[in-house]
C-alpha cells in the first residue's frame, strides 16, 4: 500500500513572538515538526511533503533533503495549504496523511491506528478525534446511527445540541489520495474568512457518497503549539512521558515536576535522578549512579556507579564510580576515565584524567593530560594560555600537587614527581623528583607596632539583612 504524508508547517506563527519558526521551537530537546517526521516514519510512512512559507529554511535545516518540500506563498487555509501538495499526490494509489506541523503530542500508535480504521473499513476518510472536557474553540465531530461522521461543525457555526458534544476534530486525517485530490478540487472560499478549509472535504467525500470513519485518541496527542504557553504545556507533557517511560524501565526518579529530561538521553536501571536535574541532548548514564540534585548534564556519557552533586556538565565523557560535585563544571571535548574525584569547584576543559586521580577542591585543569593517581592540592592551576595559545601540561602517573601552585604551559612533570606547596613550575620535573619554585620568605619583626596595624577587636560588621519577600 502507498502511504504518503503532508505535513502543514508555513504557518508564521505570530503568537509565539519569535524571530524563528513556530514549528523549530523545542519540545524536549527536539523541534515540534521532527517529533512529527519521527511519528510517522514510525508509523511506517517516509513519503512526507511539507508545506513551508517563508521560514522554510529553517525547517529545511531540522529535517534536511530526505523529506520533500512545497512552498505555500499565500495563506489561504488549511485546504489551500493541502492543495499545495496536489503535484505530489498525482498518481499514487493508497493513502495520505495529513498533519499539522505544530503538534508534537501525535503519536506513532495514533497514526497508525487511523491507517488500520481505513483498512478495516474501507473509508473515503478517517478523521482522528479526541474527547475534550472544555471543548470550547474545536470543532464538533457529528456522528450518524451507525457511528460514522456525519460531519464537522466548528465551533461558532454549531448549535446549542452540537455545542454540548465533547468529541473534538483534531485536524488530524488519513484520506485515500484520489479521493482528497477529487475534493480538494472542489473546495469554495465562500464563508467570511475567504479561505479554503480542509474540513469541508469531509463533507463533499459524504455527499459524494462515501462513508468517512473515525479513531478516538488521547486529548493530548491532538494538542498543538500556537503560543508560548501551550510549549510550555506541551513540555511539560511530554517530559511525564519520558519520565514515566524511564521509571518503567528501572530509573528512579524522585520529583517530576523539578526534573528534566531530553527525548534522546538513556539512563540505566538502579540509577537514582535528584530534583532540580537537566538531563539534555544526547546524554547517556550507565547503571546504579547518582545524579543530581540540581545538576545539568549535556550530551555526556556517564559510567556505572558515578555520582555527580550540584555540577554542571557538557558534551565529555565521566568514567565508572567517580566522584564529581559539589558544584564541578565539565567542560567539552573532557574525558575522565573511572573511579576519579572532581570535588567542590573544580573546573575540567579539554582535557584527559586517568584513574584514580584526584582534584578535590579549587582547580583548574585544561587542555592538559593528567595520568593516574595523581593529586591536586587546593587551588592548583594549569596555566593553559600564554595570551596567544591554549597548550596544557603533561602530569605522569603518581604525580602530588601541593595546594596553591602554578603549573605553566607546556610543562611535563614527570612519573612519581612532587610538586611543593606554593610553587609556580615553569619547566619540566623529573620523574621522582621535587619541583619547587617559590619567592624566598621574609619576616619582619614587630612590623604591625611599627605601623599601628593591630586589628584588636575591628569586627567587620554583618551586611545588612535582606528586605522580605
Amino acid at each position: 500500500m502507498d502511504i504518503c504524508a503532508v505535513v502543514m508547517a508555513a504557518g508564521n506563527g505570530t503568537r509565539m513572538k519569535s524571530v524563528h519558526s513556530k514549528v523549530v521551537h523545542q519540545v524536549a530537546g527536539k523541534p515540534i515538526v521532527q517529533w512529527v517526521a519521527d511519528a510517522l516514519c514510525e508509523a511506517g510512512c517516509s513519503e512526507q511533503v511539507y508545506i513551508v512559507g517563508d521560514k522554510q529554511e529553517e525547517i529545511r535545516d531540522v529535517l534536511g533533503e530526505g523529506v520533500a518540500y512545497v512552498f505555500q506563498e499565500q495563506r489561504l487555509g488549511t485546504g489551500h495549504a493541502v492543495m499545495q501538495a496536489a503535484p505530489f499526490l498525482e498518481g499514487r494509489d493508497g493513502y495520505v496523511i495529513v498533519l499539522p506541523g505544530d503538534s508534537p503530542m501525535v503519536s506513532a500508535e495514533t497514526i497508525c491506528k487511523a491507517l488500520n480504521k481505513m483498512e478495516d473499513g474501507d473509508y473515503a476518510a478517517v478523521v482522528i478525534t479526541a474527547k475534550a472536557d472544555d471543548p470550547t474553540g474545536y470543532g464538533r465531530l457529528v456522528r450518524d446511527d451507525e457511528g460514522n461522521v456525519l460531519r464537522i461543525v466548528e465551533h461558532k457555526d454549531a448549535s446549542e445540541e452540537e455545542l454540548k458534544i465533547c468529541e473534538i476534530n483534531s485536524s488530524m486525517y488519513v484520506f485515500k489520495t484520489s479521493l482528497l485530490l477529487s475534493a480538494l478540487g472542489r473546495l469554495s472560499a465562500q464563508n467570511a474568512q475567504k479561505e479554503y478549509y480542509l474540513t469541508d472535504t469531509i463533507g463533499i467525500l459524504i455527499s459524494d457518497g462515501y462513508t468517512v470513519g473515525s479513531v478516538i485518541c488521547d486529548f493530548e496527542d491532538t494538542l498543538g503549539v500556537n503560543d508560548r504557553m501551550q510549549l510550555m504545556q506541551a513540555c511539560k507533557i511530554m517530559n511525564r512521558r519520558i519520565i514515566n517511560k524511564h521509571m518503567r524501565n528501572g530509573v528512579q526518579i524522585l520529583d517530576e515536576n523539578s526534573t528534566w529530561i531530553h527525548s534522546a538521553v538513556e539512563i540505566g536501571r538502579d540509577t537514582i535522578i535528584l530534583p532540580g536535574t537537566t538531563l539534555m541532548g544526547n546524554t547517556v548514564i550507565g547503571e546504579e549512579c547518582i545524579i543530581g540534585e540540581n545538576t545539568r548534564l549535556d550530551g555526556v556519557e556517564v559510567g556505572d556507579g558515578t555520582v555527580i552533586d550540584y555540577s554542571v556538565a557538557t558534551s565529555c565523557i565521566i568514567g565508572s564510580d567517580c566522584r564529581i560535585g559539589p558544584f564541578s563544571h565539565i567542560r567539552p571535548e573532557t574525558r575522565i576515565n573511572d573511579h576519579v574525584t572532581i570535588g567542590a569547584y573544580v573546573e575540567v576543559k579539554n582535557s584527559t584524567i586517568d584513574d584514580y586521580t584526584r582534584a578535590r577542591h579549587l582547580t583548574y585543569i585544561g587542555d592538559s593530560t593528567v595520568g593516574k593517581n595523581v593529586n591536586f592540592g587546593c587551588g592548583t592551576v594549569t596555566c593553559n594560555f600564554d595570551g596567544q595559545d591554549k597548550v596544557g601540561c603533561v602530569i605522569e602517573d603518581n604525580v602530588f600537587i601541593g595546594g596553591n601552585s602554578n603549573i605553566l604551559s607546556s610543562v611535563v612533570l614527570g612519573k612519581d614527581s612532587y610538586i611543593a606547596a606554593g610553587s609556580t613550575i615553569t619547566s619540566d620535573v623529573p620523574a621522582m623528583g621535587l619541583g619547587i619554585g617559590r619567592a624566598k620568605q621574609i619576616n619582619k619583626d614587630d612590623w604591625v607596632t611599627k605601623k599601628n596595624r593591630l586589628r584588636g577587636a575591628n569586627y567587620i560588621k554583618l551586611d545588612s539583612k535582606r528586605s522580605e519577600v
